[in-house]
Parts: C-alpha cells; structure tokens; sequence
C-alpha cells in the first residue's frame, strides 16, 4: 500500500463517524465547524447531553466529502460554526449552506473566529492573494519587526530599531479586542471578547491558538446558548499546543502578568530561538517579496499601532 493511500485511510479513520467507517450516535449529536479552533471546541464539548461528531476542518472538505457532509447535517441536532463565507473555496460550505443542509428542528450557535494580538503584539498572519498557503519556514506566524526589516532591505534603506513598548503593546492589544468585538457583533455569535479585557498567556499560545481556560469558557457558553445543562471537560492535555511564541516582558509589564517571559519559540516541545526564526524568515522573503507587500499593506495599522512605519 502506498504512503499516500495510507494517509487517506488514516484520515478516514480518524474521521470515522463522518465518512460513514462507523455508525453516527443515535438519538441526536453535535456537529462543529470551521477551522483548527473547531476541533478544540468540539474537544470541550463532548460528553454531557450529547455526542459530538468529529469532521474534518472546512478549509480540508473536497468535493468528494459533500455527500457524506450532508449526511452527516441531516442527522445532526446541533450546528456550532464559525462565520464562513458562502460557497467556501467553491463549496457548498460556508454557514448558511450548511444550516441549509439541517432538518428544521435543528439548532444552531455561531462562534467567533478567535484572534487576539494583545500577548503577541507583533505576530501577524499573512495570506498572499497569489498564494494564500504559502508560509514562511519554522513557523507560519510573521513578524512585524522582522517584516518591516525586509522591506527596509527590498528598497534599499537602512534599518532602525524597532523597539516594543508597552504602550504599543496595550494599543495592539486594544486595537484587537475592538476588531474581535466586531466580528461578534457582525456575526452574532457568542461573545468571548470579554474574556481577553484581562489577558493572560495562559489564554493564546499565538495570536490565533487559544489554550484551555478559553476553550474551557466558550464551551460553557455554546452550552448555555443551546439550554444544555452545565458540563466540564478535562480533556487530560493542552490542545493546539505544538507551536508556543515568545513571551514578552514588555507584555507582561502591559499586562501586569506574574508569569515570566520567555525569550524563544517553543515547536513540538523543542525550544528554537527567535533569532533562528528571524534569521530564516529574511531569507525566505528575500525569496518571496511579494509577501512583503501583501504583509505591510493587509497589516498597516498595525505596523502603526506599533510605531514600525517611516
């Protein structure tokens, strides 16, 4: 058997109840949608009233899983999303395709995408309209500092210092809890902005892998939403929990954190310095400058929030 039908089997396996391998629950289950993050809510959700049926994040559905996708809504009790957009990637996928795809009895909650930037003031992700999978190497999270360098090298100027402070760091960080509080509002989705008015490291591993406590939090609300009676879930690990950024004393300071700071990257519990990830990061935008622009021009306020422009 080859490596590659191996990875499909696998993933067929771990997906089991969704492609049919084995029996979806009776008597009525969840389903979640969106994302990585969906995945951890499901995670925090299981046991109490319901069964919760594993898929795959939406941006993997092929065209080959609609028919088992609309199976598996047909049947479902509940629909926790997070705000995806019609006919997602040229599929039937976004929100409103798949409420489409429930029996009327069915309910529905949406959940926020969670960003938040205040613990990692300049950590950004960067989609290229060219290329929108294309990252940079070690980890997929970009620099501000480091992004700003590379294009002071693209044009030819000099490069200045770029400090953090914490004054920066708190207007990042304010400037993120609005754009989160709107996309709430925008949505209409359950509310979890609130919890971030004090934040902790404890709460982002990045700017966009939120730890426990917070799914621990979202996961009593989504159960509050549904009239579902309360239930917690250890799960017995952290989950999202491969990638760790630094964690900055300029934000512990902003934030008024006891925990320490920490200098270096954390990737598969292996410590890699910020220097290697900075270092690695110029050379492959040396490569691909056309990040460079789509990164300064999707991420201007924040390189202003920052202090980083010209």
């Amino acid at each position: 058997m080859s490596e590659a039908h191996q990875d499909v089997d696998g993933r067929r396996r771990h997906y089991s109840q969704f492609y049919g391998l084995t029996d979806l629950p009776t008597g009525g289950y969840g389903v979640v949608a969106g994302n990585c993050q969906a995945e951890s809510l499901r995670i925090f959700l299981e046991g109490g009233d319901m069964p919760w049926v594993r898929m795959p994040a939406i941006h993997e559905l092929v065209a080959d899983d609609i028919h088992r996708l609309t199976i598996v809504l047909g049947q479902a009790a509940v629909l926790v999303s997070q705000p995806i957009q019609d006919n997602y990637r040229g599929l039937p996928i976004g929100t409103r395709n798949l409420v489409a795809a429930l029996r009327p009895a069915a309910q529905t909650v949406t959940v926020p995408i969670i960003r938040f930037a205040g613990l990692y003031p300049a950590q950004v992700l960067i989609r290229p309209p060219v290329n929108p999978s294309l990252s940079p190497p070690i980890v997929a999270y970009h620099d501000l500092r480091t992004l700003a360098e590379a294009a002071d090298r693209l044009h030819g100027l000099s490069t200045p210092v770029r400090p953090i402070t914490v004054a920066s760091v708190r207007a990042v960080g304010d400037r993120s809890l609005q754009e989160l509080r709107s996309r709430e509002a925008r949505h209409d989705t359950v509310v979890v902005s609130d919890l971030f008015e004090r934040p902790s490291f404890g709460q982002m591993r990045t700017i966009n892998h939120p730890g426990n406590p917070v799914w621990t939090d979202l996961a009593a609300r989504v159960r509050s939403a549904l009239g579902h009676e309360p239930h917690t879930v250890d799960p017995g690990r952290e989950v999202l929990n491969n990638v760790h950024a630094p964690r900055l004393p300029e934000v512990a300071e902003a934030y008024d954190l006891a925990a320490p700071s920490t200098p270096h990257w954390v990737v598969d519990e292996v410590d890699v310095a910020d220097e290697v990830v900075r270092d690695a990061h110029l050379r492959w935008y040396e490569k691909h400058p056309e990040v460079i622009d789509a990164g300064i021009l999707r991420h201007r306020g924040a390189l202003e929030s920052m202090g980083f422009t010209r």
